[in-house]
């Protein structure tokens, strides 16, 4: 067991009626790896999610925690692992330090020292101050906080956080981050997350892109990124289809229609966009062009735009 991976999944398939929510996925994360599972809204982030995190079998396939499996095995994964979810899980009833002690109890903490390491993470995350307060009183953000400290108090072996960063503020997000840095540094603690958020995706040592169930990408993000090529070019014009076409017939470049504009991955961008300005006079109505994103490599694995079916818009802007 000393020898496998934190996490292996293996052909792991599911549906849900006739939808194939998953379609026979296989990746693994080395012990010690921050890894985040980045994909759009039912792109199946969610189900691979509870699948791996033993809230519910898979019908095909297996994953296995450090060599033990969720199927078969599920009390045994639940000593090594902390979870994060999505939907809320604190008890209102309670304070945040009342809620962090009830969940050190699930793991035999107890004590003072139960009680030193559950202040300490609070303070991490900037809640000292309102460790006596009911979580029905504080507000979304801040019980964000306190689901993310609790799922750290028992200091997991693999911590699965389902899109961890929702529902905070920029300055929390940095202070998560941090906070599973160190515990990578110090505890050697991998890290599992689920995202839709590039930025996040892009921090993690490796990403695997979830599309309609299937892994379309797995890599490093750089390494994701530069194996597209070159830069993106995006042009807004009436006719996306004929201009690519003539693109394609005057440049002998690859050129997609994506949502109504025409995209392009070449070398040198600065160079390439007065020639094809020049070249088709009145037909371009807007050019942007910067460094290829994970949201380009989604666009190409896919010919979807990521946003689109994330029902978000994304934080930057590439240069005119």
């Amino acid at each position: 067991m000393s020898d496998s991976p934190a996490l292996e999944v293996r052909d792991l398939s599911h549906t849900y009626g006739d939808r194939q929510a998953l379609d026979g996925i296989s990746f693994e994360v080395a012990r010690g790896e921050i890894f985040a599972l980045l994909g759009p809204n039912g792109g199946g982030k969610t189900t691979l999610f509870r699948i791996i995190t033993t809230l519910m079998r898979p019908i095909g396939g297996d994953a296995r925690i450090f060599g033990l499996s969720v199927a078969s095995e599920p009390a045994d994964v639940r000593e090594k692992i902390g979870v994060v979810f999505q939907e809320p899980s604190l008890d209102p009833k309670l304070t945040a330090l009342e809620n962090m002690i009830h969940h050190g109890h699930f793991y035999g903490m107890k004590g003072e020292a139960l009680r030193d390491q559950a202040m300490a993470l609070l303070n991490t995350f900037g809640l000292k101050d309102r460790s006596s307060d009911l979580t029905e009183t504080l507000s979304g953000g801040l019980r964000r906080r306190v689901e993310l400290a609790k799922a750290l108090l028992p200091g997991p072996d693999l911590l699965f956080a389902d899109e961890p960063s929702t529902g905070l503020d920029p300055g929390a997000r940095l202070e998560f981050e941090t906070e599973l840095e160190r515990l990578r540094a110090e505890h050697g603690t991998t890290i599992v997350l689920t995202t839709h958020f590039m930025e996040e995706a892009d921090r993690a040592d490796r990403v695997g892109i979830l599309h309609e169930g299937n892994l379309v990408a797995l890599g490093k993000p750089d390494e994701l990124k530069e194996n597209l090529g070159g830069e993106v070019v995006v042009i807004e014009t009436g006719n996306p289809d004929s201009l690519c076409i003539k693109i394609r017939d005057r440049f002998s470049l690859e050129c997609q229609t994506i949502d109504g504009s025409a995209r392009i991955k070449v070398p040198r961008a600065h160079e390439f966009v007065p020639k094809v300005v020049e070249a088709f006079p009145g037909e371009v109505s807007a050019l942007s062009f910067g460094r290829p994103t994970l949201e380009d490599v989604f666009i190409q694995k896919t010919g979807r735009k990521f946003w689109d079916d994330a029902g978000e818009t994304p934080s930057g802007e590439r240069a005119k």
